[in-house]
């Protein structure tokens, strides 16, 4: 199973450092049913698609409470067995869930299939949307522009042999 962890680049260092992304619990996200049902599509790669976007918002909160990281969204893909992948049903109809799972146990990087990471010139949209996140999330329609603002940037794709050149 796809699942996409999401981090900052000193996390991103830290990982590659231990060989390992952990510790565990690890929060993710993935195509899980409560994410299909909100995306409504049946097409693979949409829905893999929009958890890599939930992934980037949680990357996105990450850069809030780390005013000293990069303003930079990363994303580590990884593949697990699907029994290392837990969702919360407490949490199921909470529009903020969708498409998160919790991983019982560290990953190694070796099971990495890729790295997203925004480019350069994203840093002045993700650093806005990062700074207007609470206010967003407390309803001002004004600091949720800013945050989509950060959205309207693609994370750039790297394999994970590129780490190094990233941290």
């Amino acid at each position: 199973m796809r699942v996409y962890v999401p981090l900052t680049l000193p996390g991103l260092a830290e990982a590659h450092k231990a060989g390992a992304l952990g510790p565990a619990p690890l929060d993710a996200f993935a195509v899980t049913p409560a994410l299909r049902e909100w995306y409504r599509s049946d097409d693979v790669e949409e829905l893999e698609y929009a958890a890599l976007g939930r992934a980037a918002e949680g990357s996105l909160r990450m850069l809030a409470a780390d005013p000293e990281a990069p303003r930079r969204r990363v994303v580590v893909a990884v593949d697990v067995p699907e029994g290392a992948v837990a969702t919360d049903p407490e949490r199921g109809l909470d529009q903020a869930a969708y498409g998160e799972v919790r991983l019982s146990a560290a990953v190694p990087l070796s099971k990495a299939a890729a790295v997203h990471v925004d480019s350069g010139d994203a840093e002045e949209d993700v650093a806005a949307a990062a700074a207007a996140l609470g206010a967003a999330d407390r309803g001002d329609d004004d600091a949720r522009f800013t945050v989509d603002g950060a959205e309207d940037h693609d994370l750039m794709w790297f394999g994970v042999q590129e780490i190094p050149n990233l941290v």
